[in-house]
């Protein structure tokens, strides 16, 4: 099967290969690994550790679990937004400097959520929040292409989901017992505590991946003009299109897990934060299964076949609670058999998309990651403003955008199988 080919607008990706990669020992690009996947964790932090204390915030704001809900809608919209911004900065000043700046802003930001008194205000600092921890994501995905070569970078982003999901494991479990013993608030404490050292590694063991470049313009017709070409591009529209409605049902899942777990079965604080760490294993062994996939298929064959996977799990998901066939056993094996599809459609679809960048690599990192948070704030949005207290409307959702996904990548595929062509072997998206 041919492979897609870089089209030749953009610079060469064999000119862009690093060059140091095979000199660097192998503790050394773990190091690298390690950290960028603690860049990468930020967000899922900041998602996952608070969801337990729903309760607990929407009692203190004098509101309901469904408006604190739209907290994390909130944030999902602030990570799409911020990251427009972050990716010709990244491009132009570097890496180090854009982060600096993104950890610092999500400090302060996490400050106010700490010390917030109404559920607008809370909201509205949950976005600032975002805007500053989004850029970490961002760097931390363009610098995959910077310290490792193009046909490694789809195993690389299944390593950062690794690390990514130690979050859900985790993070619900800390937030309630941080929640228990000292209050919601600390929640957001120990979060500014996080970007601190992160801000710290970053100046001591992370070397530079990426040196300015001056010739990056920051006027605003400049960078929508490079974003208006890079999405003209059929490989990265239809991959980054595809899988951001893919990734968007993992979106709706965990801004409606509290509802379903803890409004509707009424599980406590503690047996929620073991259901959502047990389900993240689901996710994790997706991400990884795809590793041992890679050595086997093509890229574009796994997330077409995740993607159908994913979209015939939630429609039983669905189907079931429109019937009120299920209980909560139920929805959470059905849940399990839905999640490792969602980590192995994300990294081939990322790895996919970015694949013909080099100098503007930030650029498109940025773009991918726009359209991904994007797409996953509006549904999750949909869980909040259709006010969900049962699991039917968040499957509806979920449903929804696979379908949705698949449907683009069934019409634009062969579109883009069609504009370039190439060698056989895997198609893994490389010169």
């Amino acid at each position: 099967m041919d492979r897609l080919q870089p089209p030749c607008p953009f610079e060469p990706l064999k000119a862009y290969q690093p060059q140091y990669f095979a000199t660097r020992s192998r503790n050394a690009n773990l190091l690298i690994i390690l950290i960028l996947g603690a860049l990468s964790t930020v967000s899922p932090f900041s998602i996952d550790m608070y969801l337990p204390a729903f309760p607990q915030i929407a009692h203190d704001l004098n509101t309901s679990q469904a408006e604190i809900s739209l907290s994390v809608s909130g944030y999902f919209v602030g990570l799409a937004c911020g990251q427009l911004f972050y990716g010709p900065l990244l491009d132009r000043f570097g890496r180090k400097p854009p982060l600096y700046a993104g950890l610092s802003l999500f400090v302060l930001a996490s400050v106010g959520c700490a010390t917030a008194r109404s559920p607008e205000v809370f909201i509205a600092f949950r976005l600032l929040q975002a805007i500053g921890g989004c850029g970490a994501g961002v760097g931390a995905l363009a610098m995959v292409r910077d310290f490792f070569p193009v046909e490694e970078s789809a195993k690389i982003i299944s390593l950062l989901i690794l690390v990514i999901s130690v979050s859900p494991l985790f993070a619900p479990s800390l937030g309630s017992l941080i929640t228990s013993s000292f209050g919601w608030p600390w929640i957001f404490a120990v979060l500014g505590g996080y970007a601190l050292i992160l801000v710290a590694v970053l100046a001591l063991a992370l070397p530079e991946g990426h040196k300015p470049d001056p010739g990056i313009s920051l006027r605003p017709k400049a960078i929508v003009s490079e974003f208006v070409k890079i999405i003209a591009l059929p490989q990265f529209r239809t991959y980054a299109i595809a899988g951001a409605f893919s990734f968007a049902g993992l979106f709706v899942y965990v801004t409606g897990a509290p509802i379903i777990f803890i409004g509707v079965y009424h599980l406590d604080q503690k047996t929620f934060g073991l259901v959502f760490a047990g389900l993240a294993c689901a996710f994790i062994g997706g991400s990884q299964f795809n590793i041992w996939l890679l050595k086997r298929h093509q890229d574009q064959k796994i997330f077409r076949n995740a993607l159908i996977c994913q979209t015939i799990v939630v429609i039983v998901l669905l189907a079931g609670a429109w019937l009120d066939w299920y209980g909560l056993a139920s929805n959470i094996v059905l849940l399990f058999l839905y999640l490792p599809f969602c980590g192995m459609a994300y990294p081939n679809a990322a790895a996919i998309a970015l694949a013909p960048f080099s100098r503007n690599v930030g650029s498109a990192s940025a773009l991918l990651g726009f359209l991904q948070m994007a797409v996953g704030a509006f549904a999750s949005t949909g869980v909040g403003l259709l006010h969900a207290s049962s699991s039917l409307p968040i499957y509806a959702v979920m449903a929804v955008f696979a379908v949705i996904g698949l449907g683009i990548l069934s019409i634009s595929h062969a579109r883009v199988q069609n504009s370039w062509s190439g060698d056989g072997g895997r198609d893994d998206v490389r010169p």
